[in-house]
């Protein structure tokens, strides 16, 4: 979903670039949250009953938001087995060749490159850190449909998705871009940040370790078929399970993103608060490691 949160720096990534089951948030300036937004976190908020009827009506229809949030693996699976060969975009011929350990960048998430693939529902799949001379034609593609357009505000030419991503991997590692493939095809985008570290932090009553996601599904065909919150459920399984310092992972959608917040309560999320930030409202949506288990 566009606005999941990514970190670092990015318009909206409430910290780096923004982008979650949320897309990109406004770095600083936003209005405060609203009341509740600083307040110790509890488990007995709800969504207004105007959100809950258009989410539930959202869910019926199974909708995967383009700017959508979206996976996992065994704990006794070894990390480094490389995953089912990727498809380069355009190339479907030429996979993806997996990084040797010695050239897998750091981060400050415990080595996202090193997460290995993970058995889902829909098929195998891995989230692999992007390349800019790999993954831009791609990203930009997709970052210039209409629907993610309107979320991700990355539409344009090919150098607007590119500043975006460059801000992500010159920084420190809290941010991290990457392509979700599924069974061999690149299919999403996704930010996992350490929200944390973000400008979302000034919003919420953050705890040490909290990692932000946000997730594009990319491709139309892949949209309206569940996988957004399928795959969000994966993958923030898939961070609980290799991040063992992280207890919650963060998404802060837009509150207009219907759809995006459905993909959410589908992932196990639980409506947190409303927040006010600098590009939009958000709902904060929290999965917390002690309800991980719960379906």
């Amino acid at each position: 979903m566009a606005d999941v949160a990514a970190g670092n720096g990015h318009r909206a990534i409430s910290g780096a670039g923004s982008g979650s089951v949320s897309a990109p948030g406004a770095e600083s300036g936003g209005r405060p949250a609203r009341a509740g937004a600083h307040s110790e976190d509890t488990m007995d908020l709800r969504l207004p009953d105007e959100l809950v009827a258009l989410v539930a009506a959202d869910t019926v229809q199974a909708v995967d938001a383009p700017d959508g949030l979206g996976g996992v693996r065994r704990r006794d699976e070894d990390a480094s087995q490389p995953s089912v060969p990727t498809a380069l975009p355009g190339d479907p011929s030429r996979p993806f060749a997996v990084p040797h350990h010695d050239d897998l960048p750091d981060d400050l998430l415990d080595r996202v490159a090193e997460w290995g693939p993970v058995d889902t529902p829909a098929g195998v799949f891995r989230l692999v850190p992007a390349r800019i001379e790999r993954d831009l034609p791609l990203i930009s593609r997709w970052m210039n449909d209409p629907a993610a357009a309107a979320f991700w505000e990355l539409s344009g030419p090919r150098d607007v998705a590119e500043d975006h991503l460059r801000t992500q991997l010159a920084g420190d590692g809290r941010s991290v871009p990457c392509v979700g493939v599924l069974d061999g095809t690149p299919m999403s985008y996704w930010e996992i940040y350490r929200a944390d570290l973000d400008p979302l932090a000034r919003h919420y009553p953050a705890r040490p370790h909290d990692t932000g996601i946000h997730l594009l599904v990319g491709a139309v065909a892949d949209r309206g078929r569940g996988l957004g919150g399928l795959l969000l459920r994966a993958v923030a399984d898939l961070v609980l399970a290799r991040r063992p310092s992280c207890a919650r992972v963060i998404a802060e959608p837009d509150i207009r993103n219907t759809p995006s917040i459905a993909a959410c309560l589908t992932a196990g999320f639980r409506f947190s608060a409303e927040v006010d930030l600098p590009a939009k409202r958000a709902a904060l949506m929290v999965r917390d490691r002690s309800l991980r288990l719960l379906r």
